[in-house]
């Protein structure tokens, strides 16, 4: 490829006033060159690829070791756009070995060969629970009841810097009922713990607004429940995105994105006017929220009719 040819910017499915999606498949826009006006600008990447499932999905799925290579290609073009101190975060689901109840490394290995890749350093892994998913794999685990069902996705945060932008105080959770009472009570029994660790006597005395999240996202299982940590399930069928594709006769995108997955890293990892990238933007959940969130971004959506279609995500 000539370097010193312009590069054109990718087909655009339509624009916002904080964003843009782009049509065309991932590898061919960030490989070629499609988004270089933002090299050094991205702070966030955001992203669930296909997963490497056996069965396949509309939207395109690889799978086996031609799934690693696939996706260890997109490492470095996506860390060349970063900022300095920028991010990218990647959500990937288990998949199974076909007509066998075990499990497929092929996930973790194509997660790993991401990392190598471009020499990026693991932030931190996180787990995405949703008591709400179908008990799959179903003939294992409905039918002939030799497995449990499979309910989490794995997030690995990533970054060329191991210490990229980051603020913990911006999404603190509710303080349990407990530390509520012992920040009223104002008194702490300190000392040595069974761990060996020393614990001060006012070393959880000092009310900070709200408890820091642990890495395992989780949702109630029903609204009523108390909330754990995030409301992820992700079962939103009655969302305005399925209402209105419902309401106009549209075909929805078959993985959809938790909204609140989205939101808790942007806020996490991002400050407002920053830009965030999805290369697989599927119905730009990505978008919209950042939208929302008074964040820039640009999207990549391989389907033409997937991209249009998630414009009324945006009709508000």
């Amino acid at each position: 490829m000539n370097r010193s040819a312009k590069v054109e910017a990718p087909p655009e499915a339509y624009r916002t006033p904080h964003g843009r999606l782009f049509v065309g498949k991932a590898e061919d826009v960030l490989t070629q060159g499609g988004l270089d006006a933002y090299r050094g600008r991205v702070q966030l990447v955001f992203t669930s690829p296909p997963f490497p499932l056996v069965r396949k999905k509309k939207y395109g799925n690889l799978s086996g070791d031609a799934y690693a290579t696939w996706l260890a290609s997109l490492a470095e073009p996506l860390a060349k756009l970063l900022a300095p101190r920028g991010s990218i975060v990647i959500e990937l689901g288990n998949g199974w070995n076909p007509g066998s109840p075990t499990v497929s490394t092929v996930g973790i290995k194509s997660l790993l060969a991401f990392q190598e890749a471009a020499n990026l350093h693991l932030c931190q892994e996180f787990i995405c629970y949703n008591p709400a998913r179908l008990p799959t794999p179903a003939e294992w685990v409905a039918v002939r009841r030799t497995r449990v069902k499979d309910a989490f996705t794995r997030v690995w945060w990533l970054s060329p810097n191991p210490d990229p932008k980051a603020d913990n105080r911006r999404v603190l959770t509710e303080y349990s009922e407990a530390m509520r009472k012992l920040l009223k009570k104002g008194t702490y029994t300190g000392g040595k713990r069974p761990s060996e660790h020393a614990i001060g006597a006012g070393s959880f005395l000092t009310n900070n607004g709200g408890a820091i999240p642990p890495n395992v996202l989780v949702a109630p299982e029903e609204p009523s429940e108390p909330q754990a940590v995030l409301p992820i399930a992700n079962t939103a069928s009655m969302n305005g995105y399925h209402a209105l594709c419902r309401e106009r006769g549209l075909p929805r995108h078959p993985a959809l994105m938790p909204e609140a997955l989205v939101e808790f890293f942007v806020k996490f990892l991002t400050d407002e006017n920053d830009l965030i990238l999805d290369p697989f933007a599927g119905s730009n959940t990505t978008g919209s929220v950042a939208e929302r969130l008074g964040r820039e971004w640009i999207g990549i959506e391989a389907d033409a009719t997937y991209a249009e279609h998630s414009r009324i995500r945006f009709a508000a």
